[in-house]
């Protein structure tokens, strides 16, 4: 595990971001000191990652509601409505980000029936939303032990994406967070990286990350995969999820769902590592799962600027796809390792 790769951070100054856009050529922080910004920040990808998403979204949360001016508590909810209206429209797949608001309104909701002040409610949120922090982080650990455990010595991993701690509240990550906690048991892991377009989160990021804890990893293209199966030289897909629905179909990065394919076509376990928080068991299955639509330009270029298709084409361009559940070998929780069918019931209390 990396102690350094923290990807957003709470400062007295506002809200820190690693602008993972940039990665991994340039590392640069930016410093958002308004709700406007930090919303900002999530929709254009500054960060990304459902778990990321949601603990930035609770210090947004936290930072509009220290600049509120003013003494009156029905005041400040109608501010924070608001606030929370602003970050729930920015990445409308990820869970997370929904779950964080929610909680930062049932938290303030609780301060006001119990009376207290204006500045009180405003430190209280403050404290909660370091909480999230600290508990995804938490989550993350576990997840890296349970999920560790089902990998063998010397096995080779395929992913998808970059779910590790840049997709979260940083050090472990998710489905990076089952490969480091395999090599901090002692395990040699090799890992190959899709390199996902057209964002290219395997390239950037998740290439980086492992390469920071000198984890081998190789790169390929997205059309790789099946090849390399092919030739046995897989063992395992793991990938993150931005939404798991109640009978365990999974939202995850656009072309998840081919390399799910391709794994049970080849007899590969297909592992999907996500915290409790991405689980939405008011969502009945991946049909009901909104599904972000973005901007051509990320298809037609490259990084916004190299042109590499006609100008003019017609572009389709949405960031998620579902894996249904019976692709799915199981999903890697804190709370343990589950397959889909068992999600309803395990978690309905």
């Amino acid at each position: 595990m990396n102690l350094d790769i923290i990807p957003v951070k709470w400062t007295d100054e506002g809200v820190a971001m690693l602008d993972q856009r940039l990665l991994p050529t340039e590392e640069k922080w930016l410093m958002l000191r308004t709700y406007n910004d930090v919303a900002a920040g999530i929709k254009d990808m500054v960060v990304r990652g459902a778990p990321a998403i949601g603990v930035s979204a609770a210090y947004g949360i936290a930072l509009g509601a220290k600049q509120f001016v003013g003494t009156n508590v029905d005041d400040l909810e109608e501010e924070l409505e608001y606030i929370s209206d602003v970050l729930a429209k920015t990445r409308p797949t990820a869970v997370n980000l929904f779950w964080a608001i929610d909680r930062m309104k049932r938290t303030f909701q609780k301060a006001k029936s119990e009376g207290r002040s204006v500045s009180e409610i405003k430190q209280i949120l403050l404290e909660d939303s370091k909480a999230i922090h600290e508990e995804d982080i938490e989550s993350q650990r576990l997840i890296a032990q349970f999920g560790g455990e089902l990998l063998q010595d010397n096995s080779t991993v395929l992913t998808h994406c970059n779910a590790g701690a840049l997709a979260t509240g940083g050090v472990w990550g998710t489905a990076l967070g089952v490969i480091r906690g395999a090599v901090d048991q002692g395990k040699h892991i090799a890992v190959i990286a899709d390199e996902t377009r057209p964002y290219l989160q395997g390239a950037r990021l998740t290439a980086w990350e492992l390469m920071q804890d000198n984890i081998p990893v190789t790169l390929i293209t997205d059309n790789m995969a099946g090849s390399l199966m092919c030739q046995g030289k897989i063992n395992l897909c793991i990938v993150g999820a931005d939404r798991i629905a109640a009978n365990g179909d999974v939202a995850n990065k656009i072309g998840t769902y081919s390399v799910a394919v391709l794994a049970k076509a080849h007899g590969i376990p297909f592992y999907v590592a996500a915290p409790y928080s991405t689980i939405d068991l008011q969502t009945k299955s991946g049909a009901d799962i909104p599904i972000e639509q973005r901007n051509a330009q990320e298809v037609t270029t490259i990084h916004g600027s190299r042109p590499v298709a006609p100008t003019g084409v017609s572009v389709y361009n949405p960031a998620f796809d579902v894996t249904p559940a019976a692709l799915i070998t199981g999903i890697i929780t804190e709370r343990g390792v589950f397959t889909p069918q068992e999600l309803a019931q395990r978690f309905a209390s």
